[in-house]
């Protein structure tokens, strides 16, 4: 099983279409997370990351150039307003400023997960607008400058654009130097082939956004430069599991990074709480799984809905186990999948 060339699949067909292409992606979770920037405006991030691309939630994204004043984004069957919009908005001024081109376009995005919920529906979503967008606009560029160009729309979108397991180089410097530097790609260890478990327990947009957090904690928390550093350590450490295929070690490094994530949002100031009551109910089944001897681990990301990491061998005790937490328990079970690509068919 590979998940390596996708994309790079797709970059011949990429030089010179245009008009309208079409493009799916998938979400990621990170394993060690991505939390802080140190280039707002550049999407840098303080430290690496090392995330799973999963096989569920796919977003399809249409990019078609149009005759009109404007850009017209429509997001799960509703016209994009406010931020939403400008947030797409800006970001195929960015592709259009690569491309040399003027057109507006219309896109249509359609999101089959939980948006906004904390299960990475922006890193599929930029991933997939990045591949469609480049398409559209007869943008030539590689693997890695398409992975650069979805981190402008979203940090973790760098990642999506590649399947299996894949690693996001903070980057070094500043300016352009660090914008050349900043990329994802993916590293291999297909074989260790864990399944998992995503446990939703609210799929409601959350009250505050991934980037407010962000830079709340970055600027306020005691506890975020202790955990960057220790996240540095935690990402080689993780790099070193994967290639052995230790699971319960990528899972213990998985859930320390995750639960330090939080615990230096919880020191900001206003405080940040993403975890409910009903994530700690997680919590606690998945601490009663490992007593048990199963080899489950938690990871959380910017949201109160838990994803458990076990061997495939395990999963359907395991997502037994958080079902049986209570009825506000979803779950959906995830492998390893696939990057970013463009679909066939379609005006190009």
């Amino acid at each position: 099983m590979t998940f390596t060339s996708a994309v790079d699949q797709d970059l011949d067909r990429l030089v010179g279409l245009g008009s309208e292409a079409v493009a799916v992606a998938h979400p990621n979770i990170a394993l060690v997370k991505y939390w802080g920037k140190r280039d707002e405006s550049l999407a840098l991030p303080v430290t690496g990351s090392l995330s799973m691309t999963l096989d569920i939630y796919p977003t399809t994204t249409t990019v078609r150039l149009i005759d009109g004043p404007a850009d017209v984004v429509e997001l799960n069957g509703r016209i994009a307003t406010g931020d939403a919009h400008t947030r797409v908005e800006r970001f195929l001024d960015l592709v259009r400023a690569q491309a040399g081109r003027s057109e507006h376009a219309l896109v249509v995005s359609v999101n089959t997960g939980p948006t906004g919920a904390g299960l990475a529906s922006s890193a599929s979503g930029f991933a997939a607008l990045a591949i469609a967008a480049a398409g559209a606009y007869g943008l030539g560029a590689d693997a890695r400058a398409l992975s650069r160009l979805a981190r402008r729309g979203s940090g973790s979108a760098s990642r999506s654009v590649f399947g299996g397991f894949v690693l996001w180089h903070a980057g070094e410097g500043e300016g352009e130097a660090g914008d050349l530097s900043s990329y994802a790609e993916p590293i291999g260890g297909e074989a260790l082939d864990p399944a998992l478990i995503v446990a939703v327990t609210d799929n409601q947009e959350k009250a505050v956004s991934s980037r407010e957090a962000m830079r709340r904690t970055c600027a306020t928390s005691p506890f975020y430069l202790p955990w960057a550093g220790d996240s540095a350590l935690a990402l080689d450490e993780m790099r070193k599991a994967i290639a052995r295929q230790d699971l319960p070690a990528v899972g213990e490094i998985a859930e320390r990074n995750a639960l330090g994530m939080h615990a230096s949002m919880l020191m900001a100031r206003p405080p940040i709480r993403y975890l409910s009551p009903q994530s700690m109910a997680i919590l606690d089944a998945v601490l009663a799984l490992r007593a048990e001897g199963i080899a489950a681990y938690a990871t959380i990301d910017a949201g109160p809905n838990v994803t458990v990491l076990c061997a495939r061998a395990d999963e359907e005790r395991v997502a037994a186990a958080l079902r049986a937490v209570g009825d506000f328990v979803d779950t959906r079970t995830a492998h390893l999948g696939p990057g970013a690509t463009l679909v066939p068919g379609g005006d190009r």
